[in-house]
């Protein structure tokens, strides 16, 4: 089996998170790290053998199979552009780029260029949803009538609160519907497999101005420094959405970086002319089918039960496979099992942005707005 070596570009909460499930895999090295602030620092403490402040070099330098793109929105395109055009398969972090017009050209010079590509909506990856899938495709639910849901994260709650997402000249023009919001409606079309035609969105940003610690601030960081800057917030902390399906489906879901007391939770119920369907990351071990005329049933994660969604499936029933395992699983598929594609590629990359793009649309008119094909 070939070993590949990696770069990663990043070192943020998802950055270290696509380091750890590299290794985790086997044949996968990862050999660089590149990184704005303190490279040399984190690759020190990360084991990683050369330390970059510039990709630039680090892709010149190095002989990479792949490199991973854990940085901010704004800094996609042209990380991922140059990798490719040095013959180098790419994995990136959603939302995928800064514009639509920036996701057209990298998934048209990937496909140009025959490289590899990857957007990391990790949530496919789960062993249940594949199963759901299934379940879905084999019409056990009846046709879809409707779809409901939320992502709902309190990481925000506080003016004091803050992260580089906020500021739409590094995230873009969402920020609550790119960051968790592409996740819902990535996985609700990959579980279906129909497409959203239309979109009407309402946003609420709660903070107009929020206090911005001085420094260099990561993620989910939960420091607390006593200096602080007011700053202006141009991104939205909520949105309520409303969908059109293409087989005439509706669907909801509610998107908030700002609802205490939820961590991390996507949820999604599928209501069928049979049945319906039920999944959320707080017990995304089981899978819960609902029944107007007979008893209700769960299934859980079990390779005896699931055994569709084997190459999902690492561990004995019972023991959790989570966050980041389904981040493995995406890693295991794109790196060693090219005929099986449950992971996203560019062009799903893509998809979410002209999305996003349409739901700001949609906010900003307070309309209705159509998804052309």
């Amino acid at each position: 089996m070939k070993k590949f070596k990696t770069g990663i570009v990043g070192a943020g909460f998802i950055g270290i998170a696509h380091i750890e499930n590299l290794r985790r895999l086997g044949n996968v090295e990862v050999i660089a790290l590149s990184d704005r602030f303190d490279a040399e620092k984190k690759a020190k403490n990360l084991y990683i053998e050369h330390a970059y402040e510039n990709y630039q070099t680090m892709i010149k330098e190095l002989d990479l199979d792949f490199i991973h793109i854990c940085t901010p929105n704004n800094t996609h395109f042209e990380i991922a552009k140059f990798a490719l055009e040095n013959n180098i398969n790419v994995i990136l972090e959603k939302p995928m780029t800064f514009t639509v017009e920036e996701a057209e050209k990298l998934t048209k010079l990937a496909k140009d260029k025959k490289l590899i590509n990857a957007v990391n909506f990790h949530n496919r990856l789960y062993p249940t949803n594949i199963h759901i899938k299934n379940i879905l495709h084999s019409k056990e639910i009846g046709d879809v009538i409707s779809i409901s849901g939320a992502y709902l994260q309190d990481w925000l709650l506080f003016d004091t609160d803050y992260s580089w997402r906020l500021n739409s000249k590094e995230s873009g023009l969402t920020r609550a519907v790119a960051d968790i919001g592409s996740h819902w409606m990535d996985l609700v079309e990959y579980l279906t497999g129909l497409r959203i035609t239309e979109v009407l969105a309402e946003f609420k940003t709660q903070y107009p101005k929020r206090k911005k610690p001085i420094g260099n601030v990561e993620s989910f960081s939960k420091s607390i420094d006593q200096e602080y800057k007011e700053v202006e917030i141009d991104t939205e902390d909520i949105a309520l959405l409303l969908f059109k399906f293409d087989n005439g489906a509706i669907g909801s879901s509610t998107i908030s970086q700002m609802s205490a007391g939820n961590k991390n939770n996507l949820n999604i119920e599928i209501s069928g002319t049979k049945a319906s369907i039920k999944w959320s990351l707080k017990d995304l071990e089981n899978i819960y089918l609902g029944y107007r005329d007979e008893a209700n049933k769960v299934i859980p994660k079990d390779l005896s039960i699931t055994g569709d969604a084997a190459s999902a499936i690492d561990y004995p029933a019972g023991h959790t496979e989570g966050f980041p395992d389904a981040i493995k699983q995406v890693f295991k598929e794109v790196y060693n099992q090219p005929e099986i594609k449950h992971y996203a590629t560019f062009s799903d990359g893509l998809r979410q942005m002209i999305l996003c793009d349409k739901i700001y649309q949609s906010a900003k008119n307070r309309q209705w707005v159509k998804i052309e094909e």
